[in-house]
């Protein structure tokens, strides 16, 4: 194999569905044969979509990555919410939901559109007290509370409602999640929401459409997009 250039490079993969965004580091890391690699976003496992790779001295350039906006597709389901907010974890409550209309849903988006307050999933990589507060959560942990953040909402799109689904399309700065969002539109509608699926399709200047299948690399591994 031909040696990495020194300046680095910046790799853009269609993570695959249950992969965590480690799994690529340390997949591609044996692909290229480098010892420093990045990427600039994490990804939870049951999300797809871009995932930029920075290796060599392009890990430089990560931080300025992560700030860029990102913009996400997929699907709430409204009606059942789930203590992960996604399908990580079991369904906790039902409701009814005969009096919502689509009307309802474009409706609610609204309040999210602009600088808002957002409390993160406690099913998160966020830190408390030094520990991460998935664990917290996986341990039983029912008393600890994170903080909210500001976060921005640029463009919130809903592509397609068939409730109890609704398909949609969000524009916004980093650090936002979109499990938080698909809890908060449903507690705006009065009642519960998860998020079903989930497609990073950009990160600033980086496109999903631009991004290889990590699985195809094998025979091809030298195929990459430099900045």
């Amino acid at each position: 194999m031909n040696q990495i250039p020194d300046e680095g490079m910046v790799v853009l993969i269609n993570k695959p569905y249950r992969w965590t965004s480690f799994d690529v580091v340390r997949k591609l890391k044996r692909l290229l044969n480098v010892k420093k690699v990045g990427h600039a976003g994490t990804l939870d496992p049951l999300a797809t979509g871009l995932l930029v790779v920075c290796t060599g001295r392009k890990t430089k350039t990560i931080d300025q990555i992560q700030a860029a906006e990102k913009e996400y597709t997929g699907t709430f389901y409204i009606g059942v919410s789930t203590p992960s907010f996604d399908l990580e974890t079991a369904v906790d409550h039902q409701f009814d939901i005969s009096g919502i209309t689509s009307e309802m849903v474009t409706e609610a988006t609204l309040k999210f559109i602009g600088e808002i307050d957002q409390v993160p999933p406690m099913h998160s990589a966020v830190k408390v007290d030094g520990k991460r507060a998935y664990t917290l959560a996986r341990s039983g942990d029912t008393t600890t509370e994170l903080k909210s953040k500001k976060i921005t909402i640029k463009e919130f799109e809903l592509t397609r409602i068939a409730l109890p689904e609704v398909d949609f399309r969000i524009v916004c700065s980093k650090g936002t999640y979109i499990r938080s969002i698909a809890r908060d539109l449903g507690l705006a509608l009065g009642v519960g929401g998860h998020l079903t699926a989930l497609v990073r399709t950009r990160i600033g200047q980086y496109n999903l459409t631009d991004a290889q299948d990590i699985e195809l690399m094998e025979a091809k591994p030298r195929t990459t997009e430099g900045v």
